[in-house]
């Protein structure tokens, strides 16, 4: 049986250490990382911010917890006024003030406080998939991933409906769906994937998910024609063969904010090394997008390698340390 507050404590603090490491260098080059590489937790830089400081992503995910945790279920407009209440009054960040925020996620706010449905505020152009939803899908993946009989039919239909859903508040195109839904796949395998071999149960997670949405077309209506048309193109293509994936040279390798980049950068990642610390270097060093590549790889690596692999020093210097922990503690408990 796992222990459920473990996993929890592994996968948030994993993934909010992977931003705080971004944060300072955050749209720096690959080539700037390259000659100055990040080696542990910086202060400043591209934000001014202190050592140990989280951004959007992890302000994202936190507020959600807090939802989950006050609300016991998933209330889209309740999880809107939170994400509206982190731009405006500073809810939800380590000192008070929002300091970064992308533009996909503050127009669904904006929509949201215009009195558009919660559900509707997502963006659903081509160029509304950045990564917005995808670095704070964590929460709704840790409910759903813990669960030992993830893959039987009816429970991945309750899992396809939540995270669809959480990742509509913000960014609606298919795309967008299916990254944050390959995310939480991966997560399962991790949690449950002991004494096997990385590359087959993250190839296990992208198969069995993309074979759930080839056979969607019959059974559900929001798969439409763009989601049909999405699926016949399927832009996370590199990813279908791990093993090949996993070869792939580091200057193929993107690390923007376009979705697909980010959920290939981290996969990569976690392939190719041993560690958290490890992991999550290799992902901020890769430059750009720093925080939130950092923070997807890091949630990952977090399940794989427990909290006890991350860092003492990193953890100690995170804003709110002891705040997220509880957040952890109780949010373990709704799961």
């Amino acid at each position: 049986m796992i222990d459920k507050a473990y996993v929890v404590k592994s996968s948030i603090f994993g993934t909010v250490v992977g931003d705080a490491l971004g944060v300072p260098v955050e749209f720096t080059s690959r080539a700037e990382r390259d000659k100055d590489p990040v080696v542990g937790m910086m202060a400043y830089g591209t934000h001014s911010q202190p050592k140990g400081t989280w951004s959007d992503d992890s302000s994202m995910i936190i507020a959600t917890m807090d939802s989950f945790i006050l609300r016991r279920c998933f209330d889209p407009s309740d999880v809107m006024q939170r994400f509206a209440n982190w731009r405006s009054a500073g809810d939800y960040t380590p000192y008070g003030k929002c300091f970064d925020i992308g533009v996909t996620c503050s127009k669904a706010i904006t929509s949201f406080l215009n009195g558009i449905e919660p559900l509707k505020c997502g963006g659903t152009r081509e160029e509304d998939n950045g990564n917005g939803s995808l670095m704070r899908i964590i929460p709704g993946s840790l409910k759903r991933a813990v669960l030992e009989d993830y893959w039987d039919d009816n429970v991945l239909e309750d899992t396809v409906a939540l995270i669809h859903d959480l990742s509509k508040l913000t960014h609606a195109h298919p795309r967008s769906l299916i990254g944050c839904m390959l995310y939480t796949s991966i997560c399962h395998e991790l949690i449950y994937g002991e004494n096997r071999n990385l590359e087959i149960f993250v190839q296990d997670a992208i198969s069995k998910t993309m074979e759930f949405y080839h056979n969607a077309w019959e059974k559900y209506d929001w798969f439409d024609n763009a989601f049909l048309s999405e699926i016949e193109n399927n832009a996370f293509a590199r990813i279908n063969n791990v093993q090949s994936f996993k070869a792939v040279s580091r200057n193929e390798i993107h690390s923007g904010g376009y979705i697909v980049h980010t959920l290939e950068a981290a996969i990569w990642c976690l392939l190719n090394t041993n560690s958290y610390s490890e992991c999550v270097l290799t992902a901020v060093n890769l430059g750009d997008d720093t925080d939130t590549v950092g923070a997807v790889a890091g949630g990952l690596a977090g399940l794989l390698y427990g909290y006890d692999d991350i860092p003492g020093d990193w953890l100690q210097v995170i804003a709110g340390k002891e705040w997220i922990d509880g957040l952890c503690h109780d949010y373990a408990k709704t799961i």
